[in-house]
């Protein structure tokens, strides 16, 4: 995995090959191996290099053989090899061995079309010396990221937003808007980004510059199909687990193409362990797999994570993750992420990424991108159960549906019938709603709004981010039936707004080590979006058709244990008693007030509550997070940015 970075601008002279290195050393975690950068006509094209296939020849900026193309590239694609023996067998001249190359020579016989060829995760800007154009395109499910923005005589488009940062002229500020966004959905809408006039390129989106114009264009999406029709008897289970696990061998085949050695994240559940079992039956005799344990046995899952190893016979390591540790990284972790944060999620991950590069691994396999596809998460269940209550509002199974859905959580499972009857009221107006599905996770994050400072409430009184979120569904969505819609809703914008950013590849690259997702294959994806729901999820069962696939893959006790989300300690971990100096400072009433951003009363009652030990509920749990990573992500972007090498 790489960085890349670079302009086009008129005039171009010494002067932006300085402006150009500046920019690489922004993101000189994300390719420490070499840096390249090449500067003709208007363009400046800039990569830094984490070298993972062809070490040797796979140096970038890279061209043509008439030098008529050049292309900076971040990520991976997998099928390369195939790719590069057609375009051989056509006449083609390959030079080296490397992917890059191989990307290169599709644009020139497909133009734009080329991506449709690619299985791989990618962020590349080709620039055509003959028209004097560039091209942009981002991978189909978000997987690698890429910005930009438009100056007065200049583009300017990087891997992270640091880096366009350190273009001169290129203005730091807040976008209120995007706030919103977060404090509702967890992410930004793109091309919103946390910052203003600052864009992301969207997943599945590629983009063309010339003459300074941007035109931006969605070249695929999740295929969703209607509502499914009946089952056609019981050969259909076994036919769809044959093509299921058919496509996750090579698609695990393929993610272990690399001339370093690939590693696997182990978490204790059921998708990473299939991915290790994979990976050590396709092609590594004895797989070195690493994980993150917690001091919290609520929350560690150290004891799945120990049968898998014991049943695979992995090389394993793990890190222990502690409030403190937490708390520690944050700072780092939001400089990284480039947005607000709800929840700690990704300071682990980024302590583990960190125990990975200690070991000398790159390269590390991961199960993202299986709950999203297969229907592995408690929203599923949750708009199944809800449906059924918004229809039987008497029932007497509410309470015990509930405790099914939660099984990981103590507090629910002891709860009594009254509380568990009135959780998750079914509101009329609910059932109507294009998000039915997500209402209640967005009512409860949507409530960090109230710690808002008057203006900034005053500035956001005229946005609505649901309205801006259903002008950009596609047509077809109307007609899906509520699971569906639910997992589009987490597939094409939670997936990259923030599980494969902020908790995967920021935190990842923090300390240069690469992500691979077998489950984000594209033929996975479209093969789950055509798949009944009811072999997705059958009644509460999550993952029924990939639990099928995982017999003799995985122990007993991972294939059976109930579905536990991944959490980490959220406010508890900055009001510990070895908590950083930076808590207090950031929370106090005379910086916020200076700030301007949250309510200083509202915040010290929060902040109060939290010293008692009080804030047990995800709402306010949220809420600590989120003004803390907001004041962090001003102090290191707006006020101090330039303090940072």
């Amino acid at each position: 995995m790489c960085g890349i970075a670079g302009f086009l601008t008129d005039g171009i002279g010494p002067s932006h090959a300085a402006v150009l290195r500046a920019m690489l050393r922004k993101i000189r975690h994300r390719g420490p191996d070499e840096t390249g950068l090449h500067l003709i006509g208007p363009a400046a094209l800039g990569h830094t290099r984490l070298s993972i296939i062809d070490v040797a020849g796979g140096a970038q900026p890279m061209h043509n053989e008439d030098d008529s193309l050049w292309i900076v590239f971040n990520g991976e694609i997998f099928n390369y090899v195939e790719l590069g023996a057609e375009l051989l067998a056509r006449g083609h001249a390959l030079l080296t061995r490397s992917d890059t190359e191989v990307i290169l020579h599709l644009f020139e016989e497909l133009g734009e079309d080329c991506v449709s060829r690619l299985n791989g995760q990618w962020a590349f800007a080709i620039w055509n010396t003959r028209n004097r154009t560039l091209f942009l395109s981002r991978d189909r499910l978000g997987v690698r990221p890429l910005f930009y923005t438009s100056i007065p005589g200049a583009f300017v488009f990087a891997s992270e937003v640091k880096a366009l940062f350190a273009y001169p002229g290129v203005d730091r500020g807040l976008d209120l808007r995007a706030l919103d966004e977060i404090f509702t959905f967890w992410h930004t809408l793109p091309p919103r980004t946390a910052f203003q006039r600052i864009s992301e390129l969207p997943p599945g989106h590629s983009a063309w510059v010339t003459n300074g114009h941007v035109s931006v264009k969605s070249y695929w999406d999740l295929p969703y199909a209607p509502p499914e029709a009946p089952s056609n008897g019981a050969g259909e289970e076994d036919r769809y687990a044959e093509e299921l696990s058919s496509l996750l061998e090579d698609a695990t085949r393929l993610r272990l193409r690399s001339d370093v050695p690939v590693g696997a994240y182990l978490s204790g559940g059921l998708d990473s362990s299939i991915i290790a079992s994979l990976a050590q039956r396709t092609g590594i005799a004895r797989l070195r797999t690493f994980s993150v344990r917690f001091e919290d046995n609520e929350l560690d899952e150290g004891a799945f994570q120990n049968d898998t190893v014991r049943f695979l016979e992995t090389d394993h390591q793990h890190v222990r993750c502690s409030n403190r540790d937490i708390a520690r990284v944050f700072p780092d972790v939001v400089w990284h992420a480039e947005k607000p944060l709800v929840r700690t999620g990704p300071a682990p991950l980024q302590i583990l990424s960190g125990l990975v590069r200690e070991n000398g691994y790159k390269v590390v396999l991961t199960g993202e991108g299986a709950d999203e596809m297969l229907g592995g998460y408690d929203i599923f269940k949750e708009v199944k159960i809800r449906a059924f209550w918004a229809a039987h509002p008497d029932s007497r199974l509410r309470p015990l549906l509930l405790k099914r859905l939660y099984p990981y959580l103590p507090q629910i499972q002891s709860q009594q019938p009254a509380y568990l009857r009135a959780f998750f009221h079914i509101d009329p107006a609910d059932t109507c709603s294009p998000f039915f599905s997500h209402l209640p996770r967005w009512r409860v994050t949507s409530k960090l709004k109230s710690l808002l400072s008057p203006a900034v409430t005053a500035e956001l009184a005229g946005y609505d981010s649901l309205a801006a979120l259903e002008a950009m569904l596609p047509a077809a969505y109307s007609g899906w039936d509520p699971f569906t819609r639910a997992q589009y809703l987490e597939a094409r914008y939670l997936l990259p707004g923030y599980i494969l950013s902020s908790q995967g590849d920021r935190v990842a690259m923090a300390h240069s080590v690469e992500g691979r997702f077998p489950f984000l294959d594209h033929r996975i994806a479209e093969f789950a979006a055509r798949l009944p729901a009811r072999l997705k999820m059958k009644a509460l069962n999550e993952k029924y058709l990939l639990k099928r696939c995982a017999r003799r893959l995985v122990p007993e006790s991972v294939l059976k244990r109930p579905k536990q989300p991944y959490r980490a300690p959220d406010a508890r971990s900055f009001f510990c008693a070895a908590a950083p100096d930076y808590v207090d400072e950031l929370l106090s009433p005379a910086r916020l007030r200076k700030d301007g951003i949250f309510n200083p009363d509202a915040v010290q009652k929060l902040v109060e509550k939290a010293r008692r030990g009080g804030v047990t509920g995800a709402a306010d749990n949220m809420a600590v997070v989120g003004v803390i990573s907001t004041e962090l992500l001003d102090d290191k972007f707006i006020k101090s940015f330039t303090a940072r090498s």
